[in-house]
């Protein structure tokens, strides 16, 4: 078995990086931290006093974009089981809910439905303007 040569260990921000070692005496695995990343502004911070090799900086690049279309594509994807979630909703209300539990959801689901709607309409009116401009 071959063990990558960094390991990321995220945290909700980014990333602490660690160079895995496994070539010592006692054929342990060793985990040096090298940096921190922060994935918001890309920021790539070394650890202590270390200095980061080429070859560092190019895997925590890499790691930052691979983990950046990551988190996007897991964002639409939640979005997505929203879009189911509401649906199995509508299917709740309409044929198991009680009129209690309707009662104890009702203004915060209608409320949240507003919002959004809101935002929906304002952003799909923007485009078109984009469209027309264009």
């Amino acid at each position: 078995m071959s063990l990558p040569e960094y390991y990321f260990r995220v945290r909700e921000n980014g990333a602490m990086v660690f160079r895995v070692d496994t070539e010592n005496r006692m054929r342990r695995i060793d985990m040096d931290q090298i940096a921190v990343v922060n994935i918001k502004n890309g920021e790539i911070k070394a650890h202590g006093e270390r200095e980061l090799s080429d070859a560092d900086q190019a895997a925590i690049s890499k790691w930052l974009d691979d983990r950046r279309a990551q988190l996007a594509a897991r964002e639409v994807d939640d979005i997505l089981r929203t879009v189911d979630h509401l649906n199995l909703t509508a299917v709740w209300a309409q044929r198991r809910a009680s009129p209690k539990e309707l009662e104890a959801v009702s203004d915060a689901l209608l409320m949240a439905m507003h919002d959004l709607r809101s935002v929906l309409v304002r952003k799909k009116s923007d485009q078109l303007k984009e469209l027309d401009t264009d």
